[in-house]
């Protein structure tokens, strides 16, 4: 492919692009998506609630059919659970906070210790938090909880790990889907969770769904300042969490993840960092949402991620991308001498 097909190729993508964005927000505002929302509805029934002609809708539906947001059964229409989604935690298409994205990259804030990071963040993290399964799944093996592949006979066996219970603090645990994943592949593995009312129940949730509710204790509390146990568990995990703080908070946390972990633990962070490789749309994206976002929140290049470990007191730092993340999210350990 020549230089100029290439140029033509990148020109029709982010048109295409745009104008999804404005076919999403034409539906939103005829009404279209709360219509669906009420259940599964013809052509018919669709334009007598917008306002629109059936011809003239039919070319709104079919961009929304050919992205996935709508779904079409014979004569029915219906929205699909992506849609339900957004609809429910995104009902704005993200206007409120894009739209402030020209003002708040002049604003030059000035950050500290006391920096509030909005609960909507949090929030908007904890309810969409789902999508990270699979890479939750990919971190939890690369982190060697529970069985090991090990070569028997003709072929491959997982075999039991001889580590013995042990016990995990998910601080600031969102919906918990990480730690779900790391306590669905380790039966030995006992997790306690720490956030706001709201994320808690999520994470209860998710832990009752897969059977799990019986090794997950909830602790209602800001992860910044809540009391925690010393030297009490064998993992504390921070997961999609420090990138939305100032770096002074950023150094509280990671304090109080070493503090409350075992002599021999290990502290374990799942967030976006800045690596040497080009990063892709949706890393790019999710770099400028943290920074317009949040206060002093920003994804740290790896060597200063590193430093921020080694300065809390761990060693033996490692980092690895997770293949499956469709974010390009990262995994960084330490263990705690």
């Amino acid at each position: 492919m020549s230089a100029q097909d290439r140029t033509l190729d990148h020109y029709q993508e982010l048109m295409t692009i745009n104008a999804t964005s404005h076919v999403l927000r034409a539906g939103r505002e005829l009404g279209l998506f709360d219509a669906l929302l009420e259940g599964q509805k013809t052509i018919e029934v669709l334009s007598e609630k917008t306002g629109v002609s059936e011809a003239r809708l039919n070319l709104l539906l079919r961009p929304l059919t050919s992205v996935g947001i709508i779904e079409k059964y014979e004569d029915d229409f219906a929205i699909s659970s992506v849609a339900r989604l957004l609809c429910q935690y995104d009902s704005d298409l993200g206007d409120a906070l894009w739209n402030t994205t020209a003002s708040a990259l002049k604003n030059d804030r000035k950050t500290g210790a006391d920096t509030a990071v909005p609960q909507s963040r949090f929030d908007s993290i904890a309810a969409t938090q789902w999508v990270h399964t699979p890479a939750a799944m990919q971190a939890a093996e690369i982190l060697d909880f529970g069985p090991t592949p090990s070569e028997e006979g003709e072929g491959t066996v997982l075999v039991a790990n001889d580590s013995g219970p042990q016990t995990m603090l998910d601080l600031g645990c969102g919906s918990a889907v990480w730690s779900c994943a790391m306590a669905h592949r380790d039966p030995q593995l006992s997790v306690t969770l720490i956030d706001h009312l709201g994320a808690l129940e999520s994470a209860v949730a998710t832990a009752n769904s897969i059977e799990l509710g019986n090794r997950f204790e909830a602790i209602e509390g800001d992860p910044l300042t809540r009391e925690l146990p010393d030297k009490q568990f064998d993992h504390v995990l921070l997961a999609q969490r420090l990138n939305s703080y100032a770096p002074e908070q950023i150094q509280t946390m990671l304090q109080r993840a070493v503090s409350a972990t075992k002599s021999g633990g290990r502290v374990i962070v799942i967030d976006s960092f800045e690596g040497p490789h080009r990063p892709t749309l949706a890393e790019s994206i999710e770099a400028l949402r943290i920074g317009i976002e949040t206060e002093g929140g920003a994804v740290p290049p790896l060597k200063d991620a590193e430093e921020r470990m080694k300065e809390a007191g761990l060693e033996s730092i490692q980092f690895t991308f997770i293949a499956a993340s469709r974010m390009g999210l990262g995994l960084m350990t330490g263990f705690k001498p």
